[in-house]
């Protein structure tokens, strides 16, 4: 095993008059100020720069993006340690980044706001207190000064710059607009998302995270690292370009493969025998004790957001696709098995314009077979036979996507490829996930002919001889209960060749839980990643019950990710493009000109709903859901109104219906209804003809008619039916407390319907 890190590698950051200076504790690496080229040189060199200023520590160089106006470089501010990888390294999960302009001006550590250098926080610093370099430094270490004490005209020359970038066209206002929206995105992306990680071996030195097991197991030890690395998960590849084109050995320091995905790991515990006293006869369990962990790596192939990025390109790589390893380390023996996800390999899309819109296919059946192809040519080269688990519905909107994946199956014919199909919906149905089992028994003799890694300290003593590929519509929630499942399998056929658990035995109620969390972890980071929002039917993988509050967690989820695909996947593609290197498309600043929630009128409604919460509820995390709507009750409501007037609130047991009175700006009544008194959901254009249905929910079928679109509500009262609440949109939606404007009925019909749905979960 490898030597372990017992803490975060730090590197420092200075500025000179020409450069700014990253330095490491083997190289230094060069970025003029004037031109953005790099070059690296040994550490001692800085000796040679004249006064240098240190800026502050930082944990890695993730390379250079490219934007509108310059180039920044992103750093890494703040990692936290996730865990060891035996035989690699330390593993730690990207919690903060910093962006530096190499080529704009002076820029100070207060405002870099990276961590002082221990070394250099304060003036009196001499070379009896450095540690890093010894001859050539000596000349310089007692010059060096801190950042925090030397800012200099830097105040003055940011306010010359920002008053000659005043003045330009109405394009070059856009692209400000939209590179500052960007590089908003790109804090959240490697903050809020916990999706980004990298490794260190025990030198401190980048490590390869890239690789599965087997594959690591078979790389040469004489290439360069980087070299060995998997193309398709080094997220950051694009981003180093210029640095991995310097071909310096000194360089291979600064090249920190970095991967999104997922990566988590659990000690775990399995009894496998008894120790008895001689002296008392007493009996007491013996343990052995292993950990498990789960790594994911995201492609950054047609890499995207959910209704940005679908089926596949034309070199055959595939949306959200992700191959996923489950590893587990007992002594000196580990064993893994890898699974791979990724959209149906058709051209298709699902634009989100619309609430759950329908799929549609995009390209002919020729030019289809020939991406088609591709992807599977890499898949059997790659991984060996593949057995391909179609998990999308074979009825409704989704059957064009089913019809055309088995097509395309049939038609390659391939005698290494296992084609299953799996309607989830359909088997499941009533929340029966528990018949999910089904499907892995009869895939039973598939799972033992791929097998799984193994390797101990002499090497590998077997190979996993083949992959399960899993898809759904969006390869997220359904495919996140079936991979659990078939991991789980492996999992326990693993543990049985180790001698942890007897021959046809099962997880012990500990092993399951460890086991349920991280592949619950790993389908709520993943679908956050494409989606926006936790997986649905995240409580079955977490627990192996499905709960009705797990259900209207669903409905919230789904909601959102509506919104999101609407209105913030513009800014998150346009991010992960410029990340990878994609063109931009053309349209790129009519996208970003998305309503701006920056009025008051916004803010208002906002705090309004926020304090209907607080008035009338005393746990607000109960909310499941909070809207501003218009009254549409006959007698009660104003056909001219367009201002919000009543309030709906959502709770995992009622509903609550607030008034408000614009005029006096409060709430002047509400009711609460029980979810069980809740009786029909309808959703159409009002007008004396309402159907009546016994359905959940009901369509009005006059949907023709000139009139508001509306939402009602109805429900019974100490068990007699016929009373309703009555409502239809207002220019203006919340979701995830985000505020989005509605300009087109489309949108308004869109939103109720998101409501709808939400509320009959």
């Amino acid at each position: 095993m490898s030597e372990h890190l017992t803490h975060l590698p730090e590197m420092e950051v200075f500025r000179t008059e020409n450069y700014y200076v990253f330095l490491n504790s083997t190289s230094s690496l060069w970025c003029n100020r004037k031109t953005g080229e790099f070059q690296v040189k040994p550490g001692w060199e800085l000796a040679n720069s004249g006064d240098p200023e240190c800026l502050g520590v930082f944990h890695g160089l993730i390379g250079q993006l490219e934007l509108f106006s310059d180039c920044r470089l992103l750093l890494v501010k703040d990692a936290a340690r996730v865990g060891e990888l035996q035989g690699r390294g330390t593993v730690y999960k990207i919690r903060s980044i910093a962006l530096l302009q190499p080529k704009g001006g002076d820029v100070t550590a207060a405002e870099l706001k990276l961590k002082p250098c221990r070394k250099h926080c304060n003036s009196n610093t001499s070379i009896a207190t450095d540690n890093i370099q010894k001859v050539a430094f000596a000349k310089t270490w007692g010059t060096i000064k801190s950042a925090g004490s030397s800012i200099k005209n830097t105040t003055q020359q940011a306010a010359a710059l920002a008053t000659s970038q005043v003045k330009g066209s109405n394009q070059g206002k856009d692209k400000e607009k939209y590179e500052r929206r960007v590089i908003e995105e790109l804090h959240r992306v490697f903050t809020d998302t916990d999706s980004f990680y990298f490794c260190v071996d025990g030198a401190g030195q980048p490590a390869d995270l890239t690789n599965t097991l087997q594959r690591h197991c078979e790389l040469s030890p004489a290439t360069p690292r980087w070299r060995n690395v998997d193309k398709r998960f080094f997220w950051n590849k694009y981003m180093l370009k210029e640095i991995l084109l310097l071909n310096d050995p000194l360089a291979e320091a600064w090249v920190l493969p970095v991967v999104q995905g997922f990566f988590q790991i659990e000690q775990c515990h399995v009894e496998v025998g008894f120790d008895v006293r001689v002296d008392d006869n007493s009996v007491t369990p013996r343990y052995e004790i292993f950990t498990l962990s789960l790594l994911s790596r995201r492609s950054r192939y047609r890499a995207g957001t959910r209704y940005k990025r679908r089926g596949l390109d034309d070199s055959g790589h595939c949306a959200n696709y992700v191959e996923t390893e489950q590893i587990i380390s007992h002594r000196h023996h580990q064993v893994a098995v890898t699974l791979v996800r990724g959209s149906v390999p058709v051209y298709w899309s699902q634009p989100g314009y619309k609430y759950r819109p329908p799929p549609r296919l995009d390209k002919g059946e020729a030019e289809t077979k020939i991406a088609f192809e591709r992807h599977f040519e890499e898949e059997l080269l790659r991984y060996g036979p593949v057995c391909v688990v179609n998990l999308i519905e074979q009825t409704g909107k989704e059957r064009v996507i089913w019809d055309a994946f088995t097509s395309h199956v049939l038609q390659y014919n391939h005698p290494d490829i296992t084609y299953v199909t799996f309607d989830f919906h359909e088997y499941c149905r009533g929340m029966r996930f528990e018949n999910v089992s089904a499907l892995v028994a009869s895939l039973s003799d598939v799972i033992h002919e791929q097998g799984f890694t193994w390797k101990d300290k002499q090497g590998l003593i077997c190979r996993q001889t083949g992959v399960f590929r899993v898809n759904c519509i969006d390869c997220l929630d359904r495919t996140n209960v079936v991979q659990t499942a078939l991991a789980k399998a492996v999992l326990e056929l693993q543990l049985t060749k180790l001698g942890l658990i007897p021959p046809e035995g099962c997880l012990p109620p500990t092993l399951r839980a460890s086991f349920q969390l991280l592949w619950a972890n790993n389908g709520d980071t993943i679908s956050k990643q494409y989606a926006g929002t936790n997986a649905l039917k995240g409580d079955y993988t977490r627990t192996g019950e499905r709960k009705l509050s797990g259900m209207m967690k669903d409905g919230m989820n789904s909601a959102n990710r509506y919104y999101l695909s609407r209105f913030k996947d513009a800014y998150r593609q346009a991010t992960i493009d410029m990340m990878l290197g994609n063109p931009l498309p053309e349209d790129l600043f009519m996208q970003g000109e998305v309503e701006e929630d920056n009025s008051a009128s916004v803010e208002h409604v906002k705090s309004l709903i926020e304090d209907c919460k607080k008035l009338l509820l005393s746990d607000s995390s109960l909310v499941l859901g909070a809207w501003g709507l218009i009254d549409a009750d006959p007698v009660t409501g104003d056909p001219s109104e367009t201002e919000m007037d009543t309030i709906l609130i959502l709770t995992r047991d009622s509903y609550y219906v607030a008034e408000y009175d614009d005029q006096i700006d409060r709430v002047t009544k509400y009711q609460q209804v029980p979810l069980p008194d809740l009786t029909l959901i309808e959703l159409g254009v009002m007008d004396s003809s309402f159907s009546v249905s016994h359905s959940p929910m009901q369509l009005f079928k006059n949907k023709n008619n000139k009139g508001h679109y509306c939402l009602r509500l109805n429900y019974s009262v100490g068990g007699q039916v016929g009373y309703c609440h009555t409502f239809r949109s207002t220019n203006l939606r919340f979701f995830n407390n985000v505020a989005v404007m509605i300009k087109t009925e489309e949108e308004m019909i869109e939103s109720l319907r998101a409501i709808a749905e939400t509320v009959q979960v």
